[in-house]
């Protein structure tokens, strides 16, 4: 199955209505076209499972409506992976030279954690004062090492980022 990306990201994978009918054992309505094109799509996002061939909630959905509000997670704007980092996956450019490089989302420390000795002396503050921090992306470079991070020009205007695992 390909990853999409919606509002929330899903698992799918084309399927007729008719299979769908005949994959949940279920007789295709006389009204119903069982021909019309479609996707199979699963809710990963701990929805409680309704069939035991997958651990989310699987629905079928037809296909202009499902093309048209849903975004395969490979060759992805940036504002599409910046949503899909918000929801806490690892994104990368296809671009990147960099092996095992990747972008998370960090979501800070609003109500502050204890200031370690080396964070006191660059701020100015008292080793364990509490040290708020706003939410932040950060990277992990190619020697393994992370930093913080801001996205380039070039990397905002690029559609080939995708979400790694």
């Amino acid at each position: 199955m390909e990853k999409y990306i919606g509002v929330k990201i899903v698992n799918a994978k084309t399927m007729t209505r008719k299979e769908y009918n005949d994959f949940r054992g279920w007789t295709l309505p006389t009204d119903e076209n069982g021909t019309d094109e479609g996707y199979l799509v699963e809710y990963d996002d701990r929805q409680k499972p309704n069939t035991k061939d997958y651990a989310g909630y699987v629905s079928w959905c037809p296909k202009d409506i499902f093309e048209q509000h849903n975004r395969l997670t490979k060759n992805m704007s940036f504002s599409f992976a910046l949503e899909a980092l918000k929801e806490g996956k690892k994104i990368a450019r296809k671009g990147w030279n960099g092996k095992g490089m990747f972008v998370v989302y960090q979501k800070g420390y609003p109500k502050g954690i204890p200031c370690n000795r080396q964070t006191a002396e660059a701020w100015g503050m008292n080793e364990g004062d509490p040290f708020i921090c706003n939410p932040y992306l950060q990277i992990r470079c190619v020697d393994g090492s992370h930093s913080m991070w801001v996205p380039s020009i070039n990397d905002v205007l690029s559609d080939d980022w995708e979400i790694v695992v």
